[in-house]
Formats: C-alpha cells, structure tokens, sequence
C-alpha cells in the first residue's frame, strides 16, 4: 500500500466551497409595453363610442325582399333616414323573409313599439293614385309608422310583420273609424271613397269576413272634422257603379263620381229628426245596397209566412215583392217544389219574410192590444184570411215576364180560420190573373168545340137555297107592284114641296106667325125688366110720370 493512501485513509482531505454567482435585480420600466395598452384604450373607447351610437336591431317579416340590399336598404320614417338593412335571410319555415334592420338610437324608443307598421315602398298604382314614383330612382325603402303616444310602460318589440301593402291610414291622421256590416263586399275595395252630400269626407280602409262567414266587415275611415256628421242613427248605403231602374217614372240611370263607378264608394246620410248625437269610434252600422233602402223607415223583426201555389211560378224569384195595396211588405225568401201524398200534386211553396211595422198604425194597435206576451203579426194576418186575405202571383213586368206576390182582399173567397201558432205563418192563395185567363180562354174554347158545325152548315145551305128561291118570286111578282108603289110616292113628295116653297101661301102664314111669337116674346122680356126694378107695383100699381120740368 502506497503511502498517500495511509496519509488519506488517516486524514480527511479539506471542503472546498464553490463560488455563489448573486445577479443585479432590474427595476427599471420598459416604455414599450406603452404602444400596446395605449391600442387596447383607443380600440376600447371606439368600442364604447360605437355602442353608444348603435341603436335596436329589428327584425321584419316580408313575403318577398324584392328590391331590398344588404347595406344599401334604408328605413325611413316620414321620409327620415332612421335606419339601415344589416341582414336578409329564409326564414326557418321558408314562407317568409325575415330582413334585420339597425335603427338609430334617437328615437328608437318610439320605433319599437308593438303598434308599429313595417312596409316596403315601391311604385304602386291604386286607386287612390300612383305612390312611390320617387323610388324608380332611389330604389326600394322600408318605411314605418309608429304611434304618436309613446307607452313608456310597454316593453320594446324587436320582431314585426310587415305590410305588403301600405296602409292607407297613417297614425296621427284625424278622425274616426267605423265598421259596415254588409252581407257582401260587392264592388268596394281598400282605398273606395266615402262621400257625405257627394263630398268625399273619408275612405275605406280594410274589411274582413265575420266569424261565421255570413257576413262582411267594412272598415271606413272619416276624416275630422267630417266625422261629427257621423251620428247614431246615420244610415250608410253602396254607391258605386251604376244604378239602373225602369218604373212607373220612367228609366232612370244614377252614377256617382269615376272613382265610385270604377272602385265602388260608400256614402251616408242621417233621416230628418234623428238623434244628433255623434257616433262613438267603432260603432257598427248596416250597409244598405241602395239610398231608398238606407232611408227608409226602420222594418223592425221579420215575421215569417208562406204560401201554396199550386200553378207555375215561372218568372217569381227569390227578393221578389210581396204587395199589400201597392206597399211593399216584404220579399220572396225561398221557392221550394212539394208534393201532396193526399192529393198527389205537386205545388210550389214559396217562403216569405214581411215586415208588419210597414202597416204604420194598424200594427201599433194590434201589439198594444197583444201585450208583451201575444203575437200581434199572427193575430192580425188570421184576421185579413178571415175576413178574405189571399196570396196571388201577378205580373210584374210584361216584357222580362216577371212576377211579384199581392195580398189582396177577395170578397168571393170563403173565409178560413188559421192557426196562429204556426211558423211560418200560412197564408191561402187564389189563382193568378194569367191563370183565370187562362181557365176562361179554355172553356170558351170548350164551348166552341161543343157547336155542331156540320150540322149548322147543311142548315144554313138550305136556308141559302129557300133564300134564293124567295129572292126569285119577288122579282117575277112583287117587282111590279113595288114599281107602281114608287111612283106614287113621288108624286106626294112633289106636291109637298110645292106646299114648302118660299112664295106658298102656306110658308107666308109661317112666317106672320114667327113674328107675333118674337113680338110678344119681347113684350113679356120688357114687363119681366120691370117687374124686376119696381116689384111694388104688382100691389100699388103703376107709378106715375114724373112731371116734366119746365126750362
């Protein structure tokens, strides 16, 4: 063994301690970092300014987005630049278009209400003219009108439905809306004018069909301060197109102004003595098809009736009328064909609807008698079919061929008693007068078929030939004598002339006779003259003669 291997093994050899490297902490602040903080704040800031003026984003349902563009669509309200398009796309069900739009925040609040309207202004011709001309050139823009109150307590809508036609009334406009009731739209249409003693005064501005489907809904708006004519009782009629009529006053063609005549119209008038008080807004009112008709007096409930006809009802129609004495009382409602098992006919029934109220005074005083709980419209019919009431089919008009219904009374007509509880109530009927004609045409006919003719001609050749021979024994006999028979009256009428001529003593004597008659004809004219200035003088006599006055 070595001897530094003892020394090591006998001496542990000395730590060495290694160095400690101690480094400078930096403390200093680098300016760099300034550039991208100083970015963050700027980009902040315009963030921020940016959100402050960014307004609601709605969203509009359209049909179609014909003519509108991402960024270049504007939404204008009352012709003010209020918005821009952002965004069009399908929506989820592919029926609509669902377009967004970004809305200044001015006034957003007054947008966003649920009353809102949206639509899409293009060129559109209507009757109320031509709109949206301007758009040729600046192109398709969404236009919107709001309500003039602003609700503070609703919350704000962002979904709308758009219009795909402008509405005809804006908000704000003055005046009042009402609602026609009219069993048909006939010829008007959204935008037909409602006139008021021929002066339009407002226009229609939607309808719709009720919700059974029996009749139509008309929404007319009257401008202010036009409405206050507007009262409860006003009567409202159709009138447009053309109105033609043949009567008893001749014929008659009545036409409002072109745009009635083209689109309809509507115009309405109150009865003389109605109540003047002003209509609430919405208030419902009858559309009547004719001015006559709207003004006519109220008709009250139809009463129901029906009537037999067992002849042909050709040329009765359904709205036919049902005279009374030359007033109408009602109309034809339905014309059905029977048959009776009993007598094994068939026989026309025809319904009716009357309106009593139409008899004025006669019917007051039936319902005052009737009281609340009778039926004064049965109890006054059965009393006419007692006493003769009857249903008959008459002409109407020769040329078309048409028929109307007369109740009349009918002094021959055995009287009935009806059954008041009954409904309809059934009235009896008598034939038409074509009918009799008819009847009275047939059995002369049969009577003249009844004649023996042939027997009466070979009479009448006998009777010719007895004739003939008769004719000849009075020429070969009684010629002669009825010659010489001639010849003396001659001879007297001569000498009676001789007796009239103008120098005959008999004529002379005439004419002396003829003058004492004119003498004393004037003689007791005379006496009559004075009798009648002094009437005394049948009892004192003749008066006498005033002196003559001496000059």
């Amino acid at each position: 063994m070595n001897e530094d291997e003892n020394n090591t093994d006998s001496a542990p050899p000395a730590r060495v301690e290694k160095p400690r490297v101690k480094t400078r902490r930096e403390t200093r602040f680098s300016w760099i970092w300034l550039v991208p903080l100083v970015a963050v704040l700027v980009g902040a800031s315009l963030l921020f300014r940016d959100w402050l003026h960014t307004g609601p984003t709605v969203t509009i349902s359209f049909d179609s987005a014909d003519g509108l563009e991402v960024g270049q669509t504007r939404v204008r309200y009352k012709d003010v630049v209020i918005g821009m398009v952002t965004g069009i796309k399908v929506a989820p069900g592919r029926k609509t278009v669902l377009v967004s739009a970004e809305l200044d925040p001015d006034g957003s609040e007054y947008i966003t209400q649920k009353d809102s309207r949206f639509w899409v202004v293009r060129p559109r011709l209507g009757i109320s003219g031509v709109t949206g001309l301007g758009t040729l050139l600046s192109g398709a823009y969404i236009s919107v009108d709001a309500p003039q109150q602003l609700d503070e307590k609703a919350s704000p809508v962002y979904q709308f439905e758009g219009l795909e036609q402008p509405p005809e009334i804006r908000s704000g406009r003055p005046g009042t809306r009402f609602v026609l009731v009219a069993n048909d739209l006939g010829s008007l249409d959204i935008g037909a004018p409602v006139y008021f003693r021929k002066i339009q005064v407002g226009q229609v501005v939607g309808y719709s069909l009720d919700a059974k489907g029996d009749a139509v809904s008309i929404q007319v708006f009257v401008d202010a301060p036009h409405d206050k004519f507007v009262t409860r009782d006003t009567r409202f009629w159709n009138a447009g197109g053309v109105n033609v009529s043949l009567d008893a006053d001749g014929f008659k063609v009545e036409t409002g102004s072109l745009v009635s005549v083209i689109a309809g119209g509507v115009a309405f008038a109150s009865p003389e003595g109605s109540d003047a008080r002003q209509a609430a807004p919405n208030t419902h009112f009858a559309l009547a098809s004719t001015r006559e008709k709207a003004l006519a007096d109220p008709d009250g409930v139809a009463f129901p009736i029906v009537m037999n006809f067992a002849q042909s009802v050709r040329g009765l129609k359904v709205g036919a009328p049902i005279d009374f004495r030359g007033l109408e009382l009602g109309s034809v409602t339905d014309i059905d064909l029977a048959y009776d098992a009993e007598k094994k006919k068939f026989y026309a029934r025809v319904q009716a609807n009357l309106y009593p109220l139409r008899l004025g005074d006669i019917y007051d005083g039936m319902v005052a008698r009737a009281g609340k709980n009778g039926k004064p419209g049965a109890s006054l019919l059965s009393t006419f079919v007692l006493h003769g009431l009857r249903g008959q089919m008459r002409a109407a008009n020769l040329l078309t061929g048409q028929q109307y219904i007369a109740l009349d009374f009918f002094p021959d007509a055995p009287p009935l008693a009806m059954d008041t509880t009954a409904s309809p109530f059934p009235i009896p009927t008598v034939a038409g007068s074509f009918d009799r004609l008819q009847q009275q045409i047939s059995s002369i006919v049969d009577k003249i078929e009844a004649i023996p003719f042939d027997d009466l001609g070979k009479e009448l050749h006998e009777s010719l030939k007895s004739l003939d021979l008769l004719i000849r024994n009075l020429d070969g006999k009684v010629a002669p004598q009825a010659t010489s028979l001639l010849r003396t009256a001659e001879k007297s009428v001569a000498r009676i002339g001789r007796m009239l001529d103008q120098n005959s003593p008999l004529n002379d004597n005439l004419e002396g006779t003829m003058r004492e008659l004119s003498s004393a004809a004037r003689s007791l004219r005379a006496l009559a003259d004075y009798l009648q200035t002094h009437p005394s003088s049948l009892i004192r006599g003749r008066t006498a003669d005033p002196m003559p006055v001496t000059p």
